[in-house]
């Protein structure tokens, strides 16, 4: 079957369908702000401010610590936890900087996955901040780790006064401890060293980033990102939304998940100013947009639903707001609209995954369309395929997404079976075989229905629990809803919907109320049996619900009552 092509009637203007393969790093693009806009702010966090010349700076300084102190040399694995942070940034680009290669870690990660995650990588150096060092402290005791840098969110964060609008968090406040451990080495101390580091001896096929995913089963898995495949996607990002350089992106995604690290690495690609907070605070965004006059913002459904609901966003003047986009977590219509008639500007709702470096499709910005992940963008070859025999599906069938592209990451981290399974070679190239279910229509743009591994068979009746959460969501007394399987002894599977209410209609609404109202809006295989109201959901940092952590405490359950 010849590549997709009809997406291209709905191409933005002025945007190629192909792009040269760079050969470049990322630290290229901070060097490059560093010498042309050094007094530009590169960050504000809380009020504190960094400008391209002191980042980059900081950033030489530490990567000559980690070289000369530490031992880091090309090649090696160096971890980096912690909340978003200006140390976030100095860490990653100077692990770059010293021919390294970052390993990101989830702040909220368990001792144990730690654990896991330094003798997978292999990583000997961790860089990380107070709050999190008595996780790793065991690690640094019996040599697992021989050096650990630890900072303190204060060092570089504003003060109250500066942002009186706001409440900074306690951690991001707290002075700095006094070390514990022979093999820590504080941050502020690595900076003012002033060691100037190795020439740069890395290129664009060298590995930049070890990021881990986890799958559906099994131990998290490395996506293995370089240094081409992320300078390529900012490449592609920055021409298909036709933002300037020099304006404002609010970050507030958590920069160790890939959306927030493509966040940063979009904003020093375009010599951008990153307002920057450590955790998601709802009540304070309309103050930055309006004071920091923030141009774009990279967000998912959860913060958007937050910040509708809040009443300071009536009072402020959001007009900056001109770029508006993201992904990983489907966008009720209802939402949608609402966010589009509010702020003035269309969410833009994409699709990708920590293998392709973020998003692989985008909804053109001069055609979005509701709860649809958009068209293949620049260079990307993206198909869909029958899961079990391999055969290429056309428009409106549904099917397992495959793609290839150069964004698309190496393989797994010493995991040469995983890596295997992931691609499927088609005309003597590799397709990464997605593992999400969905179709595309007439027009050639992509529709994800869901997860391969999560699919509900009801009586021999497939059903995606993304499609129904996307139907719940239209009752007006919906604010969050995961769909999961229940057993049946009748039907195998049944649906069970966990739903939280919004504080309005706590107490006004039953499950039988709502499963007669899904009744009117779905087919009668698809409508939940069993519905759950809940105070509140789990989620990732990204703010994804933790499906299989419901989904497995239901088969305990279902299976202490077999």
């Amino acid at each position: 079957m010849p590549r997709l092509t009809r997406h291209y009637e709905h191409w933005p203007a002025d945007v190629p369908r192909t792009l040269p393969t760079p050969q470049r790093t990322l630290y290229s693009h901070l060097a490059a702000d560093a010498a042309e806009t050094p007094d530009r702010i590169a960050i504000d966090y809380y009020g504190g401010q960094t400008s391209y010349l002191a980042l980059n700076q900081a950033v030489v300084n530490l990567a000559g610590y980690l070289q000369q102190r530490l031992g880091v040399a090309r090649g090696d694995r160096v971890l980096l936890m912690m909340q978003n942070c200006t140390q976030f940034v100095i860490g990653y680009y100077a692990i770059l900087r010293a021919n390294a290669v970052v390993v990101t870690i989830s702040p909220m990660s368990t001792a144990e996955e730690i654990a896991y995650f330094v003798a997978d990588s292999g990583g000997r150096v961790m860089i990380i901040m107070q709050d999190m060092l008595d996780s790793v402290l065991p690690l640094l005791a019996d040599k697992r780790l021989a050096g650990c840098v630890v900072g303190a969110y204060c060092e570089m964060a504003g003060r109250p006064e500066n942002v009186p609008f706001m409440q900074i968090p306690d951690f991001v406040l707290e002075p700095r401890r006094q070390p514990v451990s022979d093999a820590e080495h504080d941050f502020a101390t690595a900076l003012a060293a002033g060691i100037r580091p190795t020439a740069m001896a890395c290129g664009g096929s060298d590995l930049a980033v070890i990021a881990y995913t986890s799958g559906t089963t099994g131990k998290p898995k490395g996506a293995m990102l370089s240094h081409r495949a992320w300078v390529t996607i900012m490449a592609q990002r920055a021409l298909w939304l036709g933002d300037p350089s020099g304006r404002s992106d609010l970050i507030v995604l958590p920069m160790g998940h890939i959306a927030g690290m493509g966040g940063m690495n979009q904003a020093i690609y375009q010599a951008r100013t990153m307002i920057m907070l450590a955790r998601w605070d709802a009540s304070a965004v309309p103050e930055l947009i309006e004071r920091h006059r923030i141009n774009r913002w990279v967000a998912v459904t959860p913060m958007l639903v937050d910040l509708m609901a809040r009443p300071e966003l009536a009072a402020h003047d959001i007009s900056s707001l001109k770029r508006l986009y993201g992904g990983a977590i489907a966008m009720p219509e209802a939402v949608a609209r609402e966010v589009k008639e509010r702020l003035g500007v269309p969410f833009i709702e994409c699709y990708g995954m920590t293998e392709t470096c973020g998003a692989t499709h985008l909804n053109p910005p001069q055609a979005t369309r509701l709860q649809c992940a958009g068209i293949p963008q620049i260079d990307v070859d993206a198909r869909v395929i029958d899961p079990e025999s391999g055969a290429e599906l056309g428009p409106n069938q549904h099917g397992e997404i495959i793609m290839n592209a150069p964004i698309q990451f190496d393989g797994y981290w010493n995991k040469p079976d995983a890596t295997r399974e992931a691609f499927l070679e088609i005309e003597g190239r590799r397709f990464f075989r997605t593992g999400d279910i969905g179709y595309y229509d007439e027009d050639g743009f992509f529709y994800i229905t869901d997860r391969l591994k999560r699919m509900i068979n009801a009586a021999g009746m497939k059903v995606w629990p993304t499609e129904i959460e996307n139907l719940l969501f239209k009752h007006p007394a919906v604010r969050e809803a995961c769909v999961i399987s229940a057993y049946d002894e009748r039907r195998g599977e049944t649906v069970k919907a966990l739903i939280v209410l919004k504080e309005t209609a706590r107490g006004c609404l039953t499950p039988d109320e709502l499963i007669d109202w899904a009744r009117e809006q779905m087919a009668v295989y698809k409508i939940p049996r069993l519905v759950e109201f809940v105070d509140s959901l789990p989620k990732t940092v990204a703010g994804k619900v933790l499906w299989r952590v419901l989904q497995e405490e239901q088969n305990q359950r279902d299976r202490k009552h077999r």
